[in-house]
């Protein structure tokens, strides 16, 4: 008598399907990417992924902005800050050279007023509740919504104000035992005698004084000065390969009498020491009321992706059991 297998051989096409299906998931599958692929690290959500692929991006842009100087200049010589209006009108201006490019790993977010004074920051969060939080601003001249809203958002952050053409911070919100004001000014040279009438500091000295080691973010407005400020600051570091002592850096740029060779050579600077900028504002405010001259006012936002600061590197877990005392 035909059994039924006989009778039915679709059963036997079934079961066959089933082993089959069952040996295919039992055995570990061999990923269809390299392990180093930027498809694979794009399923990577670590921290140290999304830096990885970011500083990618930022360097298909660096690799950008060349080929844009060889198609306008053919050098950065031969390029204008902001081209005059007259033929062939090439389509750029300075800031086209120099986009955001680098994607902020964390929550952005702009702190402060809109309009004028406020700051983007990247990370705000990862500020939030470190206690040993340290913000340094130059330049304030009374506007210190961003001072003041960081103080308020954060539990232990501690901000050091500078300013030597005002007293004060300016605000009732910065009577705060966090918050620390002087009338002094950001330099490349230390210029503090007794004969100075302004009081000028590098940002060396004045960590010295405070017994600070890093910065979690340096904010700078010193109209023009920041070129001859930041070129001191950054070329010990650039020298010594050793990273930058902040986190973030919030910065207007003024690029007045400015020429391109010599904007270029500072921006590669600050890359070079290990910033990325992840933020910018054209200063519309400046612009409307110069009209019919150039945009030469930016801000702009870099995070530092050299070293372990908070933006770049997780704290350390607690151990288990612990708590936070302030919680």
């Amino acid at each position: 008598m035909p059994s039924s297998w006989n009778r039915h051989p679709r059963y036997l096409l079934l079961i066959a399907l089933v082993i089959s299906a069952t040996v295919y998931l039992l055995i570990p599958s061999q990923p269809l990417v390299s392990s180093d692929s930027f498809a694979s690290l794009i399923r990577d959500t670590s921290l140290p992924a999304r830096l990885q692929r970011a500083e990618r991006v930022y360097q298909n842009v660096v690799s950008d902005r060349k080929d844009m100087i060889r198609k306008y200049g053919p050098t950065s010589r031969h390029i204008h800050m902001f081209p005059p209006d007259k033929d062939p009108w090439p389509a750029y201006t300075t800031w086209s050279f120099f986009p955001p490019a680098f994607d902020c790993p964390h929550e952005m977010e702009r702190i402060g007023a809109l309009g004028d004074g406020g700051k983007w920051t990247c990370g705000l969060s990862r500020l939030e509740r470190k206690p040993d939080c340290i913000i340094y601003t130059f330049g304030m001249y009374y506007e210190t919504s961003f001072e003041a809203e960081m103080l308020e958002r954060t539990q232990h952050c501690q901000v050091w104000g500078y300013d030597y053409r005002s007293n004060s911070f300016g605000s009732s919100k910065l009577n705060n035992y966090r918050a620390h004001f002087f009338p002094y000014g950001l330099a490349h040279v230390d210029a503090h005698s007794p004969h100075d009438e302004q009081k000028l500091y590098t940002l060396k000295t004045l960590m010295e004084m405070n017994k600070h080691t890093h910065i979690d973010i340096l904010k700078v407005d010193v109209e023009g000065w920041e070129f001859e400020v930041l070129a001191q600051i950054l070329q010990p570091y650039i020298t010594s390969g050793e990273p930058l002592p902040f986190g973030q850096l919030l910065i207007e740029i003024h690029t007045w009498e400015k020429k391109f060779e010599e904007f270029l050579s500072w921006w590669e600077a600050l890359e070079a020491a290990g910033l990325r900028p992840f933020m910018t504002e054209v200063n519309l405010v400046y612009q409307n009321y110069n009209r019919g001259k150039s945009t030469d006012l930016a801000e702009y936002s870099f995070i530092n992706v050299k070293g372990s600061n908070i933006f770049i590197s997780d704290p350390p877990t607690a151990p288990t059991g612990t708590t936070d005392g302030n919680e």
